[in-house]
């Protein structure tokens, strides 16, 4: 006699159906043939290992394609509701062609017939079978019955919550975008894709200094990897022009920071710009009782405060913010005021300032070559010019834009590696304009090369034009 490990799962019974010996399970749910089960999935556009998970999603996906998309818009007139829904603290009153947009409300009006000891499945097939053309609507398939949904997100409010259930009775309800994260939370525990998805173009949109860390953590929360996209695309064009001026600074996260800073596209006036910005965000996490933007001067005082004998990134204070200022190219820092004002705050270690300032020797020793760059889109200098209107190069602003960052060379000849890009949006879509990465000899003497020239044709404003250069020996 065989002893079974009482541990041990007994094995699915499996049977042979029809002539092809294609294997069936006997019991519940699936009282038919995988084959064929695959093939109702594939019909209905449905993921065959989602439906062996949960088998309710096939019943109501049929369900949902039954009902006709017109129902929404039309007054549901003189007709009690099939459900009482019991969430929040309220009673929801719900019809059933509505009710099944909504997979949470269908699994749990499911999963009520079950409990009132009748056959969900041939419970589904009256609600089928009710909702084809030419059956009288008066014939109520079941009878109406009690569900509650519990909610513990705390961003889902009863206005909030409301207004989802409104999207399932009517198109383009309007969404404001300070409610926009509680119905997208709603959404979601609804688990109702077109009104989620509604959510997410409406926060895509609606990106400013003060919405962007909310609607990114939610697109980290909810896995949107274009919501979350484009809130880093938002900020590789507006880190230092617009948020590096307001106090919303300080609600960046420090992983969007991050990624921002390493990005190839960052938008900067200039690497001294960029530092600032930095050097602020830092400021404001440190003093979270600062109600107003910080002046610059009050940020170089507040760091000069601390001890000489250590630099702040080598306190323990700073050390988990190493790899956020290890994405700045300090190299790109040449005026001695700039250089100065570093050394003064005693933020970097000795070691990074030895660094640059040896890179800078060796650059003057070799008429200006950069040998220790080795990767135009991580290391080389950059700087940025914001155009607002339409301009003309002859323009006295924008020449003497150009001026203050134009490079000098200590050679008559010598060779220069440089890129162009300009970004800007239209219709909140981002266009991108860039040269590929060229090489050209430019030299003081007539003839001398001309830099390639970068066509835009865009009604975008403002444009984000970004220049990035490499000197080396001719």
């Amino acid at each position: 006699m065989k002893m079974l490990n009482p541990q041990q799962k007994p094995r699915l019974e499996r049977r042979i159906a029809g002539s092809t010996n294609r294997w069936r399970f006997p019991r519940q749910p699936f009282s038919g043939d995988l084959l064929g089960l695959s093939q109702m999935c594939k019909a209905a556009n449905i993921d065959f290992d989602e439906v062996l998970k949960n088998p309710d999603r096939l019943c109501i996906s049929q369900i949902q394609r039954i009902f006709p998309e017109n129902l929404k818009n039309k007054t549901i007139q003189s007709r009690e509701a099939d459900v009482i829904l019991e969430c929040l603290g309220f009673k929801w009153e719900l019809h059933q062609p509505q009710l099944f947009q909504s997979e949470t409300l269908a699994k749990l009006y499911l999963m009520g017939l079950a409990r009132g000891n009748a056959n969900p499945e041939k419970e589904s097939v009256k609600i089928l079978q009710a909702q084809q053309p030419g059956r009288s609507r008066e014939q109520r398939p079941v009878k109406k019955m009690i569900l509650s949904l519990k909610i513990n997100d705390p961003l889902v409010t009863r206005e909030a919550f409301a207004t989802a259930l409104k999207n399932l009775y009517m198109h383009e309800v309007k969404i404001c975008l300070d409610d926009v994260l509680g119905v997208l939370a709603a959404a979601h525990i609804l688990q109702f894709g077109s009104l989620f998805q509604r959510c997410v173009t409406v926060m895509m949109s609606g990106l400013t200094p003060s919405t962007i860390k909310n609607f990114y953590l939610a697109g980290c929360k909810y896995k949107e990897e274009p919501l979350t996209t484009a809130c880093e695309k938002w900020m590789e064009m507006n880190l230092v022009p617009l948020v590096g001026t307001q106090i919303h600074l300080r609600k960046v996260p420090k992983e969007l920071l991050h990624k921002v800073l390493k990005s190839p596209r960052l938008f900067t006036f200039s690497e001294f710009h960029l530092l600032k910005t930095l050097l602020l965000w830092v400021y404001l996490q440190l003093n979270n009782k600062t109600q107003t933007f910080p002046m610059y001067q009050t940020v170089l005082m507040f760091f000069s405060s601390f001890p000489k004998n250590c630099a702040f990134l080598d306190r323990d204070v700073g050390q988990n913010l190493i790899p956020l200022f290890l994405c700045l190219r300090l190299h790109s820092i040449t005026k001695g005021k700039d250089l100065e004002e570093l050394r003064h705050i005693n933020f970097f270690p000795e070691s990074w300032l030895v660094r640059v300032t040896a890179n800078h020797y060796h650059a003057l020793e070799n008429g200006g070559d950069m040998a220790h760059v080795k990767d135009l889109s991580t290391q080389a200098v950059r700087f940025g010019l914001l155009f607002n209107q339409r301009i003309r190069h002859t323009d006295l602003e924008c020449a003497s834009t150009v001026y203050e960052n134009t490079p000098i060379s200590l050679r008559a000849e010598r060779l220069v590696t440089y890129e162009i890009r300009a970004q800007t949006t239209v219709d909140g879509k981002w266009q991108e304009f860039r040269t590929n990465q060229i090489t050209q000899k430019f030299g003081l003497a007539e003839p001398s090369c001309k830099s390639h020239a970068l066509k835009i044709q865009t009604v975008g404003i403002p444009i984000y034009a970004s220049f990035s250069f490499v000197f080396s020996l001719s």
